[in-house]
């Protein structure tokens, strides 16, 4: 039996926050499914991590060479002009009080003509997207093009702030299933979703690759802690930069980590130099997978203040490596994390409690932590084998695969029908 062919599509890829969608197509692949990788930009990406580099040579990228949007448009029009039309009307509609001008849909219009081409090319059978953003967008043009069947997973928090503007209950509705990475994420999905959709949304989780399997260092007796994640104002960390300080004025030694760069970078360097905290705190900006490791190994847990999130892939990252966790009672957070066993949990936005938390655990004894550390391991590898929820989502693209057939086959059995009664009609 010929292996499935299917095709991901992801707005930047590779990234370096996005290492968990790389594990799930290596996962997928492991499977024996033959996976196309697309991407809509990131050829230019600075990359640190040797894996991410190596899947940048693998990934065709749409906007690379993008005079050819333009011809991709033309012959599409010129080829399947009524499929041309229903895409164009949709990408009008998508703009109207939208979170994007109509020029821009207009562009994923485009990309959706070059997509459709190469999947038709290369016989894909199925599309998924990660995000429910442009790249869903594109995915549903390319489908209204003529592309095969499609899917695509929901990460939250940006698709739930502005499921209106993304028109998230139609892709949704258009899609032949959603994924949601926690129940919490479903939850959110059968808010904006009609009654009828909610049997297409699942849950399939993000995964630990097998290198989380291997054995790691018992607890450091250094007092510090680790932030892994992008710096944006989602994460909390402006808020994490308070509590250190009030941790200091109450003559608390320790070392702050914050593993990641981005948009907050330049405010939380600000607020660090404004409260003298330079010994204190140390920003490390991007760095590898296997340097996160280790800044995660040197520390006694990994705190996330977060604001609101999906589920958080580093924290199951640093649990895997035998880690307490300090983080918020948010989204999917309280799945996975259970306060006083695998960490410290917190109401979001409460600095005090914040500041006691971290007190508790730079103050603790090595063995609660190791105690911690080893009940937050088995949770997370329990719950976040990447193989086990690879399984998971090829399974759901094969189901929609064999439906699409059936249907398909339904559809054209009911043609030759029509036109043999037709024809006998006439005779």
């Amino acid at each position: 039996m010929a292996p499935m062919r299917i095709a991901y599509l992801i707005n930047q890829y590779p990234k370096v926050s996005h290492s968990f969608i790389r594990r799930e197509i290596l996962a997928v692949e492991r499977l024996g499914v033959e996976v196309t990788r697309l991407a809509l930009r990131g050829w230019d990406e600075k990359l640190v991590d040797g894996e991410d580099k190596a899947e940048r040579a693998r990934t065709r990228y749409v906007l690379q060479g993008s005079a050819g949007l333009g011809s991709a448009m033309v012959r599409m029009a010129l080829l399947h002009p009524l499929r041309f039309a229903r895409a164009f009307s949709r990408a009008i509609h998508m703009s109207r009080r939208g979170d994007r001008p109509l020029p821009v849909h207009l562009i994923y219009l485009a990309e959706a003509c070059r997509i459709a081409s190469w999947l038709e090319a290369d016989r894909i059978q199925h599309l998924h997207a990660h995000f429910g953003t442009n790249s869903a967008e594109v995915a549903m043009l390319t489908r209204i093009l003529g592309g095969p069947p499609w899917s695509f997973t929901v990460h939250g928090p940006e698709e739930f702030d502005k499921a209106p503007l993304i028109r998230l209950s139609e892709k949704i509705h258009d899609c032949d299933f959603v994924v949601a990475v926690c129940s919490f994420g479903r939850s959110q999905l059968y808010r904006v979703a009609e009654r009828r959709d909610w049997s297409k949304i699942k849950v399939v989780h993000c995964g630990l690759d097998r290198s989380f399997s291997a054995a790691v260092n018992v607890t450091p007796s250094a007092k510090q802690l680790v932030c892994v994640g992008r710096l944006c104002e989602q994460k909390g960390q402006l808020l994490l930069v308070e509590a250190a300080r009030h941790l200091t004025e109450q003559g608390q030694s320790f070392t702050l980590v914050f593993a990641g760069d981005g948009e907050l970078r330049g405010e939380i360097e600000m607020l660090v130099k404004r409260y003298k905290l330079e010994r204190t705190i140390r920003i490390t900006g991007w760095i590898s997978g296997a340097q996160v490791r280790e800044e995660i190994l040197a520390s006694r847990a990994l705190v996330l203040p977060s604001f609101a999130e999906g589920l958080p892939v580093s924290i199951m990252e640093a649990m895997a490596l035998c880690r307490p966790i300090i983080s918020t009672y948010v989204a999917g957070i309280p799945e996975l994390v259970r306060s006083g066993t695998e960490g410290w949990l917190v109401p979001a936005g409460d600095v005090a409690a914040l500041v006691e938390a971290m007190r508790s655990c730079l103050n603790a004894p090595v063995s609660l932590l190791e105690r911690m550390g080893r009940a937050a391991r088995e949770r997370v590898l329990e719950r976040h084998d990447i193989d086990v929820e690879a399984a998971k989502l090829a399974a759901l693209i094969s189901r929609s695969i064999d439906q699409n057939v059936k249907t398909s086959t339904s559809v054209e059995l009911d043609r030759s029908f029509s036109r043999t009664n037709t024809k006998n009609c006439n005779e």
